[in-house]
């Protein structure tokens, strides 16, 4: 990969963890989540406005990558309102890595050099290690467990449905302004249909953190998707999800979260395959 790209992606991973952990401290998640994608459609705009459309081929991912989107930001909301950030961000986050190597090769048959696949396994093996380091979840963490593992399908699915559409648009700044411009809306129209006369009170609370959530979310998967266009998926989603190490951090220092002995041995790991990464 080109040298800026695990740059991009590693400030991806540090906005990423930052802009989730503000999602999760929202005393209202659901209001905090409209505001991000209110911001979304406000940037998307304006990127679109002043940037190439997309080639026609494009079209198709935008408007998957737009629903699945979607999805995911609702299957985020059940986790954060169901589970802990520590355990629930690692375990959304730490699915996707695995998944997106396997539709890489299997599907769009990128080649995968044998040092690249190590690192991809050593850093989901440090992830798995952190989501799980407080133990098995009981049958009452079960939904939240399954909203979380549902996040991470979603994040590997519109990974590789913007990893192949960005290739197709013949512009990446195209690309994404209009990826944000047609994800954006369709949390708020739900929301509007939803809540009715309490929309405006409602994402008026906090909004001034939610407006920034919403800056560094689309900075982050912004990064993400220009690196896309450059580097290979699998290196990607595995690199990106080091913003796991990140949260981790923030739950120990923010949340006053127990880190322990064990999610540091798989915060080394998950260092370890990073550097896997960069070496192969």
């Amino acid at each position: 990969m080109p040298a800026a790209v695990p740059v991009a992606v590693l400030t991806a991973a540090l906005l990423h963890a930052i802009w989730n952990a503000l999602s999760h401290a929202a005393v209202d998640k659901a209001a905090r989540t409209v505001m991000i994608n209110l911001v979304y459609t406000v940037c998307g705009a304006l990127i679109a406005c002043w940037t190439p459309v997309p080639e026609a081929r494009a079209w198709p991912f935008l408007i998957a990558s737009a629903l699945l989107q979607a999805v995911y930001q609702w299957l985020l909301l059940q986790a954060y309102r169901l589970g802990d950030f520590g355990q629930m961000y690692p375990i959304a986050r730490g699915t996707s890595p695995w998944l997106v190597a396997l539709a890489s090769t299997l599907v769009l048959g990128e080649a995968l050099p044998a040092g690249q696949a190590l690192g991809v396994v050593v850093i989901s093996l440090g992830l798995a290690g952190l989501a799980l380091a407080d133990g098995l979840p009981g049958r009452a963490q079960w939904p939240a467990l399954a909203a979380a593992l549902g996040t991470g399908v979603m994040i590997a699915s519109y990974t590789v449905v913007d990893g192949t559409g960005v290739r197709d648009a013949g512009t990446v700044l195209g690309y994404i302004g209009w990826m944000f411009l047609l994800q954006g809306p369709v949390l708020p129209l739900l929301a509007l249909a939803r809540w009715r006369d309490r929309f405006g009170e409602r994402i008026r609370v906090g909004w001034r953190t939610g407006v920034l959530g919403g800056v560094l979310s689309l900075a982050a998967y912004g990064l993400v998707v220009g690196a896309q266009a450059y580097g290979d998926l699998a290196s990607i989603a595995a690199l990106r999800e080091t913003s796991i190490v990140i949260a981790a951090v923030i739950g120990v220092v923010v949340f006053r979260e127990r880190l322990g002995r064990w999610r540091l041995v798989a915060s080394a790991v998950v260092l370890g395959g990073i550097a896997v990464l960069e070496l192969a």
